[in-house]
């Protein structure tokens, strides 16, 4: 059974600074894509979970949501079945619970997926709040 455990999340002030782990377990890092997630607090019903990164795990190659590009660095250790997300020049905005996900697909095209949608499993999440 695949499992996805986040940690490191907290309390931070602004403009600082804070590393995201997920650990998989179940599951061997061979293809697919893995990343972050977030989803705001009092977010309205349905609204869903904002892509914040994603990274190929095959190639390492990286994708960043606008709002956190050049603030946020995503990374994976295949062999450790680890991913990390640091977290710098944090804004209030970056409040969110963050949730690791896991997609084991590609599109048709062979681009990987960065999209709640095609999430094949989900961590439970870390609370990650920015005060002012």
């Amino acid at each position: 059974e695949v499992e996805l455990v986040e940690s490191g999340g907290g309390l931070v002030q602004v403009g600082g600074s804070l590393t995201l782990s997920c650990t998989a377990s179940g599951f061997a890092f061979h293809d697919g894509s893995i990343g972050w997630f977030r989803q705001a607090p009092g977010q309205a019903p349905g609204t869903g979970r904002e892509a914040v990164s994603c990274i190929g795990i095959s190639d390492g190659h990286p994708a960043y949501a606008s709002s956190v590009k050049g603030r946020f660095t995503i990374s994976a250790d295949n062999a450790k079945n680890t991913m990390s997300l640091q977290m710098s020049s944090l804004e209030p905005e970056d409040t969110a619970v963050y949730y690791c996900a896991l997609i084991l697909r590609r599109d048709p095209g062979g681009a990987y997926y960065c999209n709640e949608y095609f999430v094949d499993y989900w961590g439970k999440g870390t609370l990650v709040t920015v005060s002012a």
